[in-house]
């Protein structure tokens, strides 16, 4: 268990996981680590089957029907993974290594004897346990079972020695009626869409999921360790990744045309609503700025901030230039208009902006478990706020002065 938060000699979940896979790979060495969050790994698991998750994480999943030739893959693609930068506790999953007896039958010399080969897969499928009937005890009932004992069983010499019995009665050592030898075997063999699957799992820190996949694709695609007929799925995290990135590219562009439709709606003008469309591309060069100046990769947080930061930052276009066109309609001049609806509704747009980018400052510091996905979307907020602020109070009264001058 961890201690409290105040007794910690780290700062972040980055260095308390470092601090971690240290003292693991110290103390339990020749072993392969994942560290996760249980809620969110079993989440991931019953998802996508996989349970990488750190942060972000990935699952490559392979598509091929030989199991040897999926390993060979898988392990390469493992290789691979792991010297792309960013990459941790990169896995393969274990298809082979399981020691198997493999018992194959000497027809001939069972002919010699007179022995049914179905007598010699009986005795061997007994060391497991064969079924010979059923015991009842009023309403339950319990499967009977025989089996060798353990020092009969214990070990390939001691299976060598199992008697068969011939029909003449004499007993004959296992070992003389077939061949036995251990072989590794599959240890398991996932299936999926009706084909043999292996999954290659990795943690991806300290840098943008996106980014590492292309790289990481671009290395496979250059290595070519692919055999014919088989493929590639990318899934965890990263498959999530881009479903919502698919939403994302829906919504953000219905969020624009509803925010100059309501816009266009208000005013009944087009002029107007362009002059405060135009705190959008100013608030999100703010965002991208502020993401640049923190070293945040832009992600679905991200974007999420950006959809908040335009809807505040055409709010405070809209209280400076209904003000300019109530005086307008009251008889004032473009000029006098201009100059002092800026002047008058300085105030209530700084405190708009003020307030909000105040409000986001403890998202955008934070450390505690979920700053990963509060950071980028408040730095968007605050950063875009800057940069519309800016244009609402100086550039908007200009272009309106100049446009209305125009139409005049």
């Amino acid at each position: 268990m961890l201690k409290p938060n105040s007794e910690w000699t780290v700062s972040s979940k980055e260095e308390l996981i470092e601090a971690m896979e240290r003292t693991l790979r110290d103390e339990v060495p020749g072993q392969r680590f994942s560290f996760s969050q249980p809620i969110e790994m079993r989440m991931n698991e019953l998802i996508s089957g996989v349970r990488s998750d750190v942060a972000v994480s990935i699952a490559v999943s392979i598509y091929g029907e030989d199991l040897q030739a999926l390993k060979k893959a898988g392990d390469d693609l493992a290789r691979i993974l792991s010297a792309v930068p960013g990459a941790a506790d990169v896995k393969a999953e274990q298809s082979a290594g399981l020691p198997v007896l493999r018992v194959q039958v000497d027809r001939d010399r069972i002919a010699r004897y007179g022995i049914d080969a179905g007598d010699v897969l009986d005795a061997v499928s007994a060391m497991g346990g064969r079924g010979v009937g059923e015991v009842f005890e009023g309403q339950r009932r319990f499967a009977l079972q025989v089996r060798y004992r353990e020092d009969a069983r214990s070990g390939i010499e001691a299976i060598r020695q199992i008697p068969i019995a011939s029909p003449t009665g004499a007993l004959i050592p296992l070992g003389q009626l077939a061949t036995l030898t251990v072989e590794e075997g599959p240890a398991q063999i996932s299936r999926d869409r009706i084909q043999r699957r292996l999954t290659v799992e990795a943690n991806v820190r300290g840098r943008d999921l996106s980014g590492f996949v292309l790289e990481a694709r671009a290395q496979i695609e250059k290595a070519g360790v692919l055999p014919a007929g088989y493929f590639l799925e990318w899934g965890g995290q990263f498959k999530n990744l881009q479903e919502a990135a698919e939403r994302l590219i829906v919504a953000v562009p219905i969020a624009l045309f509803l925010i100059f439709f309501l816009l266009y709606m208000t005013y009944g003008a087009a002029m107007p609503a362009l002059i405060v469309y135009l705190n959008v591309p100013f608030a999100a060069t703010g965002g991208i700025l502020a993401l640049l100046s923190r070293g945040m990769p832009f992600s679905i947080s991200a974007a999420v901030g950006f959809i908040a930061l335009f809807g505040i930052a055409v709010l405070n276009g809209v209280v400076l230039i209904s003000y300019i066109l109530q005086l307008r309609e009251d008889g004032e001049s473009l000029d006098d208009a201009v100059r002092n609806g800026a002047l008058t509704r300085l105030r209530p747009v700084l405190m708009t902006a003020a307030v909000a980018a105040f409000g986001f400052v403890p998202m955008a510091v934070a450390t505690s478990a979920g700053a990963e996905v509060q950071r980028p979307l408040a730095t968007v907020v605050i950063g875009g706020l800057v940069t519309s602020t800016l244009l609402t109070l100086f550039v908007l009264p200009a272009v309106y002065s100049w446009l209305g001058k125009r139409s005049d």
